[in-house]
């Protein structure tokens, strides 16, 4: 029977068979409105993050000590831009360009990663952000790898890929401050202070107040929930850092032995709904910066416009 002529419940139910089968869905497949809304918001934020993410970072770009520290940082943000360009396309893929999504997140209608909205006071901010938002986001990321939209799943291997080296770098840059003077080393803690609980609110709202959760995993968007991420970070990652006397700001941090868990305390979630509406420390700074980068940046995009429409006119 031509897909066409079945029932919207013929098809969801085949669509849904084909996900707990493993398979993945394609552009061309079909698929519920509402699974394709689900996606293009995701990947669009997902996106969003890692253009934001360029700024926190690359304003010590000119102050980095030393020109291969210089040089890393600039690869990693490179990186980041690079991310971006891939989410973007995968959006592309669901039927919404890049440029009706950059509009909406320099208008302000489109929601980023609650993490780049707060400050890098010093140096060891960059390397906390490697070692603990790099880290939390390879956990998520780990696990968008799996989920059921072929072009996502797919952005996500090159992306953790490259992820990966930018956790070692924070990871080398932090341990370096840690065997250093008192000072350095007081540095790497204040660092861990500041981005502890905006890296655990990073990786989403709680369950219970989650409304897409279900449908989600049922989709295979998500194969995890929001709460078994935060706590796979947290068991991953304390470790690490009191390996290197580092550690994090919770009183109520303890590895219970029955469970094989850190328990932890959550972050404060009204902080995080207030960044996202566009509350936070940072979120007018870096929406400027991208507004002025966008503005500077509009003679490339017509410049590489007129050129495509050379390549693509029919010889006359």
């Amino acid at each position: 029977m031509d897909v066409r002529e079945r029932t919207y419940e013929e098809k969801i139910t085949e669509f849904e068979a084909r996900i707990a089968r493993g398979e993945k869905i394609e552009p061309g497949d079909w698929m519920p409105d509402e699974y394709r809304k689900q996606l293009i918001r995701m990947i669009g934020q997902h996106a969003h993050s890692e253009i934001v993410g360029m700024l926190p970072e690359g304003k010590w770009i000119p102050h980095a000590p030393g020109f291969r520290r210089k040089l890393t940082l600039i690869a990693k943000v490179q990186d980041e831009a690079g991310h971006g360009q891939l989410l973007y396309r995968a959006a592309e893929t669901l039927g919404k360009s890049r440029e009706e999504m950059l509009e909406e997140l320099l208008e302000g209608k489109a929601k980023y990663s609650n993490v780049f909205n707060y400050p890098t006071p010093t140096w060891a901010d960059v390397g906390m952000i490697g070692w603990l938002v790099d880290g939390a986001a390879v956990v998520n990321q780990r696990m968008i790898a799996k989920s059921s939209y072929g072009p996502y799943a797919r952005a996500m291997k090159r992306i953790c890929f490259e992820e990966s080296f930018h956790i070692k770098q924070g990871q080398d840059l932090l341990i370096k401050m840690v065997y250093g003077t008192e000072e350095q080393k007081q540095m790497a803690q204040d660092a861990l202070n500041r981005w502890w609980h905006p890296t655990l609110m990073m990786l989403g709202m709680p369950d219970s107040d989650s409304p897409h959760l279900e449908k989600l995993k049922r989709w295979g968007v998500k194969v995890k929930t929001n709460d078994e991420l935060r706590q796979e970070f947290i068991d991953l990652v304390v470790p690490q850092l009191k390996s290197v006397g580092l550690n994090p700001p919770d009183d109520n941090l303890y590895y219970d032995e029955k469970t094989g868990h850190w328990h932890f305390t959550e972050p404060d979630y009204n902080e995080l709904k207030r960044v996202i509406k566009g509350d936070g420390p940072c979120n007018k700074e870096r929406m400027e910066a991208r507004r002025k980068a966008h503005e500077e940046g509009r003679w490339v995009r017509q410049a590489l416009a007129v050129a495509k429409h050379k390549r693509e006119a029919p010889a006359v």
